[in-house]
């Protein structure tokens, strides 16, 4: 079931995303996010843009949300996605599905594009934002280090036809 995220889902939402920090680079943040700051991440964006997490019998499979791409004014028609699941639920359709979810919910309010940064390589995260109809628009060379090595980020964008 895919539903709005709540406070309460913080802690699960620490598990699955910490479990990233420690061992990939889809993120870059290099220290793991404590229960109660997950909280306040969670609480304060869904006061204002969707956060959804994909709930099974035995937890959540994954959670995914919009945040703000900038903070200028005029980029306040575009939002940042993005979309984790839990190792033990990758390549069951879990995350296409809740993007998908996103993606939709995203739609009915004014928004006019969605980016999303994938660090690379990252051929699963590609392929997903790829099938969901995002196009590659840019990459940044060595933009981020971790693990002791240069990380390269890749823009796609997906653009509403309103």
């Amino acid at each position: 079931m895919i539903r709005f995220a709540t406070v309460d889902d913080a802690e699960p939402i620490c598990t699955i995303y910490n479990h990233y920090i420690e061992n990939s680079i889809a993120t870059f943040e290099e220290d793991s996010v404590a229960v109660s700051d997950m909280r306040d991440r969670v609480g304060d964006a869904c006061e204002e843009r969707p956060w959804f997490v994909y709930e099974l019998d035995d937890g959540l499979a994954g959670f995914a949300y919009a945040s703000p791409w900038k903070s200028r004014c005029a980029y306040r028609f575009s939002l940042e996605t993005t979309v984790y699941l839990s190792r033990d639920h990758l390549g069951q359709g879990f995350g296409t599905k809740l993007y998908r979810h996103l993606i939709e919910a995203i739609r009915t309010i004014n928004i006019h594009s969605l980016i999303a940064a994938i660090a690379l390589p990252n051929d699963a995260s590609i392929a997903l934002h790829e099938n969901l109809g995002f196009k590659k628009v840019g990459q940044f060379l060595e933009v981020g280090w971790k693990f002791d090595h240069w990380i390269d980020v890749g823009y796609w964008e997906l653009i509403f036809d309103k």
